[in-house]
């Protein structure tokens, strides 16, 4: 396995010159483009990496997939989903446009930013106690209890964050978003802020892969269900705008972050972690999914 991971490694290693480093956050500036890792944890648990797996990089919006997890375990599915919506989108993952349409009651789905800050907001708990909840299931969930959050990227966020006010004052003023919209704001910056490696994804894409096994309570929903909602949302809405071209060519349940990075789950077979800081145009890693693409049809992973 180490072998094939190596062969994709280079193979895509090209694609690194080709995307571009987030800028938009002024902390993330400072990735290595050139970075570019992969690591595959399989169902017995055996981990297998090839390239830059032990760089840190900010988890940003693979942490969306914790977040809605822990949502829809402290209010139930049905909850969650009267507040936000299922369906893909053909907008960009921080757009404004449509949210403030007369017709639109709430989020197109969790894994757009506005999506994505209703669903923190859903968390039970206050200011500061929502994001400790979400990093306590991080470090559950990628098996690493040192896991912690970046203070230079989440100040970065934070600080230059007005896109994510106006959607978040957008949805308070249309009745969509409860509680403070500063405190809100908080947690999710530093939810974003949180920082992993490519083995820390990998771990977090078997948990899913397993069905969700191990948490001492699943809360208003059982662990089947729980998979089956991630998993689907993951594959329709995980890769932005590009989602469905990704499913077709990937047919794995994805989530990419800004940083670079890209958590895969291949239902009762593996979790996948990669890195690569420079992105496309969709805000995905550019070399990140020429290497999943490769994994794919190399071991035959496609679900479709």
């Amino acid at each position: 396995m180490e072998n094939i991971l190596r062969e994709i490694v280079e193979e895509n290693r090209y694609l690194t010159g080709e995307g571009r480093v987030a800028d938009y956050i002024p902390a993330l500036k400072k990735a290595n483009p050139k970075d570019i890792g992969i690591c595959v944890v399989d169902l017995e648990g055996n981990t297998y990496k090839a390239g830059d797996c032990d760089v840190k990089f900010t988890i940003q919006s693979i942490s969306k997939v914790i977040s809605l997890m822990l949502a829809i375990m402290d209010n139930g599915q049905s909850y969650v989903f009267e507040r936000v919506g299922y369906e893909g989108t053909d907008e960009p993952f921080n757009t404004l446009y449509k949210l403030d349409f007369p017709h639109i009651d709430k989020p197109v789905n969790p894994m757009v930013n506005a999506g994505a800050i209703l669903t923190t907001s859903l968390i039970k708990g206050g200011h500061g106690e929502r994001f400790q909840r979400i990093l306590d299931l991080i470090r559950i969930t990628s098996n690493n209890p040192n896991i912690s959050y970046n203070e230079e990227v989440y100040l970065s966020e934070k600080g230059t964050g007005d896109r994510n006010r106006a959607l978040a004052n957008i949805m308070k003023a249309r009745g969509m978003l409860d509680g403070d919209v500063e405190d809100i704001l908080d947690d999710y910056f530093k939810q974003c802020s949180i920082e992993v490696d490519a083995l820390d994804l990998a771990n977090i894409g078997f948990f899913l892969a397993k069905g969700c096994e191990g948490l001492k309570s699943y809360g208003n929903i059982d662990r089947r269900k729980l998979t089956s909602i991630l998993l689907g949302i993951m594959n329709a809405c995980g890769m932005y705008n590009f989602s469905s071209q990704y499913a077709i060519e990937v047919g794995i349940p994805s989530k990419s972050g800004v940083a670079g990075g890209i958590m895969g789950a291949v239902p009762s077979n593996m979790g996948i972690g990669i890195y690569s800081p420079a992105l496309d145009e969709n805000g995905n890693s550019k070399a990140g999914y020429g290497m999943m693409k490769s994994l794919s049809e190399r071991l035959d992973l496609r679900l479709f």
